[in-house]
């Protein structure tokens, strides 16, 4: 079955790791510092390739990871900056954080790019760390970990023209001879399950992509059927073809059908209906079509666009075609949400928001005291806890961001466990 939503998980490439190093030339009193700099982690960027339709490659690989820098050296040579790792999408889609449901990107034209997680800078050699006092400390930092985080790929068709309408109704079949597309076709119902794009060259040279969509039932804005893949779909087409079989062989009434997928699309999202709709009576070939026609023209109104056709005879095609052509000329491009309103110069519309406070503090159920926050963890993890004076430089960092005060705020005496991640200390007055 089409994916067009799954969820995935990516990680920007670590920092490499500073180094600690001696220079040992005689000519330097003392030695000095020689421990060069990790470099920095690769980018895991998205980019939108436009030969891609679907998400199903997704399926087969689910964490996508970029390199870590190299580590410093000796003789202050720095560590090399990993390559920024790039992840092919199909237009349309949009990322979102699985966490928190916020939106990081919508990518919808070719070479778009978008940094989904972002790779830590290298740790700092002790080269940096050199006072004149201290000339050669035994002093570095770990690489900083690169972002990670589970995101949501959700696919939303890129077409100009969206056919809707009922199973069976002859969408597929006037997708097939408008365009090269070649979608499967039956005489069942829920034929399409995979949204068919391709692109239609009016006579006179004009060109539009258009998409035929999955069949639509009576509560598909509730989840019944192929409803909410279809609806999620239709959300990005400029002008809707509300494809009708006029012949009622199906049994079901050709008005009532209009009625029933026009409330549908009201329902989902009233945004929906602003969208012009032109509506094709098909299958004008079969018995009983026009009368059916007539009758269907005397309930919606003398206002309604309604283009007789025969899918499977060509008949009436080339004036439909003109008339679709002629709509998307004056019909703009509709926004999703109001931030792309504001933002419609902007590769990426949302970007990572603030990770939050730089630490905070829980009770476990023996007692202790638990540190969490994104700044404090990651600090954590640049710090080499094998030397003295890295522990003792992660303490005043401690201090500096009020760890200490805020511990004794909530109760913490001389004494008290306190864990952060893996490591666990006790808190000294």
């Amino acid at each position: 079955m089409f994916v067009d939503h799954v969820k995935v998980f990516v990680k920007g490439g670590d920092g490499g790791d500073g180094m600690v190093a001696f220079r040992r030339e005689k000519f330097i009193p003392n030695g000095g510092p020689a421990g060069g700099d990790g470099g920095n982690g690769g980018d895991l960027i998205f980019i939108v390739e436009e030969g891609l339709r679907t998400l199903m490659d997704f399926r087969y690989k689910r964490n996508f990871k970029a390199e870590r820098g190299n580590h410093g050296m000796s003789k202050n040579q720095h560590g090399k900056n990993a390559e920024d790792y790039y992840v092919k999408v199909p237009p349309g889609t949009i990322v979102t954080s699985e966490e928190d449901g916020r939106v990081i990107a919508d990518l919808v034209e070719h070479g778009q790019t978008a940094v989904i997680a972002r790779g830590g800078r290298g740790g700092r050699g002790n080269s940096r760390f050199a006072t004149p006092s201290n000339p050669a400390p035994e002093l570095s930092e770990k690489g900083e970990p690169g972002q990670e985080l589970n995101v949501i790929l959700e696919l939303k068709v890129l077409a100009d023209v969206g056919l809707v309408g009922f199973p069976s109704v002859g969408k597929s079949t006037l997708l097939s001879v408008v365009t090269a597309a070649k979608p499967k076709i039956g005489a069942y119902h829920f034929t399409t399950i995979v949204p068919n794009l391709g692109m239609v060259e009016t006579e006179d040279g004009r060109s539009f992509a258009m998409a035929d969509l999955p069949g639509l039932i009576e509560g598909a804005h509730q989840g019944v059927g192929l409803g909410h893949q279809f609806l999620r779909h239709i959300e990005r087409t400029r002008v809707i073809v509300h494809v009708i079989d006029m012949s009622g062989m199906e049994g079901r009434d050709p008005y009532d059908d209009y009625l029933t997928i026009n409330k549908e699309l009201e329902q989902y999202n009233l945004r929906l209906t602003e969208r012009p709709q032109i509506i094709v009576a098909n299958k004008m070939d079969m018995p009983d079509a026009e009368e059916n026609l007539q009758a269907f023209r005397e309930k919606v109104g003398e206002d309604a666009r309604i283009f007789p056709i025969s899918a499977v005879s060509r008949k009436g095609l080339k004036e439909l075609l003109f008339a679709v052509a002629d709509l998307l000329e004056v019909t703009p491009e509709f926004a999703l949400n109001d931030v792309e309103e504001e933002e419609t110069d902007a590769t990426v519309l949302y970007k990572h928001e603030s990770q939050g406070p730089d630490f905070e503090i829980s009770r476990d159920d023996d007692g202790s005291y638990v540190l969490s926050g994104s700044s404090i963890e990651r600090l954590f993890k640049m710090t080499d806890f094998s030397r003295e004076d890295s522990i003792r430089r992660f303490a005043r960092q401690l201090r500096g961001m009020g760890v200490d005060e805020a511990l004794r705020e909530r109760g913490a005496e001389n004494g008290d466990i306190v864990r952060l991640l893996e490591f666990e200390f006790e808190f000294i007055e």
